[in-house]
């Protein structure tokens, strides 16, 4: 082991010594994706009202647009996943959770939540640090 290093990193930089890096150089810009969120689901919802099939197609499709305007932001060695719900807004009461290994640290996420006068939308945008 070289001096100055502990179990492959280079002390102090969070650099390991194959060069691959232990903290983002660039944070994943969660105001950016925030305001992706806001103008995918919106336009796409705005004025429809709520059909299962058609529903279940535009939660598809906004997931689809969501990851591939996230990706054309460029943030290096971020996975991006998106979640997108749609459903029938009628009085009821939703619980949506999710479950992954995060790290504190480097990962983060984006939310948007949507409603008209018959369905609500909810899409999350997961920035998980690929090291």
């Amino acid at each position: 082991m070289e001096a100055g290093s502990v179990r492959g990193w280079r002390r102090g930089t969070g650099i390991r010594r194959d060069g691959s890096r232990e903290w983002p150089a660039r944070r994943f810009p969660v105001a950016a994706v925030e305001a992706i969120l806001r103008d995918v689901v919106g336009s796409a919802l705005r004025e429809r009202r709520y059909e299962p099939g058609p529903c279940r197609e535009a939660a598809k499709d906004i997931a689809e647009a969501v990851k591939a305007r996230v990706k054309a932001l460029a943030v290096p060695r971020y996975k991006v996943v998106v979640v997108a719900h749609v459903g029938q807004l009628g009085g009821q009461s939703l619980q949506i959770s999710s479950r992954c290994l995060w790290d504190p640290d480097s990962d983060t996420f984006s939310s948007y939540v949507f409603k008209n006068t018959s369905l609500f939308a909810v899409a999350n945008v997961y920035g998980v640090y690929f090291e």
